[in-house]
């Protein structure tokens, strides 16, 4: 299956709910989901009360298109995460929020994820000095990420230079405008992570 190129637009409808896929845009009345909360599609039709399936396939739904991942990765990520000790549903969600484009989304250098998907994809950063251009790459405690030398110059760093000192941003990241690098200081604790998703549902729906 290909990646999603359709508008973004359509999915936080069908969600329900902003999934902040467009950046600033999705904070502002241009906002898809404040200006037509219906989902995408024929309107008008009356629409049935959602099974317990429908519920459990939407939040995964859900998850997959917050992190722009496809179905066999995201089946991957959850064996991965059922293997470690602990919480399955935390764990799996630490692997999602531990991604490489999630980081720099969550670090301030993009708008939203997608940008920061593209920029890797582009070869701007690197990891612990090695130039990195894997949107998936898991990150580590200790891990620094940094805007490559030559990419410093072009204008979406400009931007985040100016931006990221105000920007909030998770505890377990730490960011240096000025050298626009960061660091992953320690593993995010489940209060530091989405807290409107709801993995136990995404653990529930493969269970079943």
């Amino acid at each position: 299956m290909a990646r999603y190129h359709d508008p973004v637009c359509r999915l936080c409808r069908r969600e329900g709910t902003k999934l902040f896929l467009k950046g600033t845009r999705c904070y502002t009345k241009k906002c898809a989901v404040e200006r037509r909360p219906s989902p995408p599609g024929q309107h008008g039709v009356r629409r049935r009360k959602m099974s317990d399936f429908g519920t459990h396939l939407r939040e995964k739904q859900k998850f997959r298109r917050v992190y722009s991942v496809m179905e066999r990765q995201f089946k991957e990520y959850f064996a991965l995460a059922r293997s470690r000790p602990g919480v399955t549903g935390e764990n799996l969600l630490r692997l999602l929020e531990l991604r490489l484009d999630n980081v720099v989304y969550r670090m301030g250098f993009a708008n939203s994820r997608p940008m920061a998907r593209q920029l890797v994809n582009h070869g701007h950063f690197a990891v612990n000095g090695v130039p990195t251009n894997i949107p998936s790459y898991q990150l580590r405690p200790g891990d620094r990420i940094e805007v490559r030398e030559g990419s410093r110059s072009l204008d979406p760093f400009k931007n985040a230079r100016t931006q990221m000192g105000a920007a909030p941003r998770p505890e377990w990241l730490t960011v240096d405008p000025e050298r626009l690098s960061g660091t992953v200081a320690a593993l995010p604790r489940r209060d530091q992570m989405p807290l409107e998703l709801n993995e136990q549902l995404v653990v529930e729906y493969y269970s079943r």
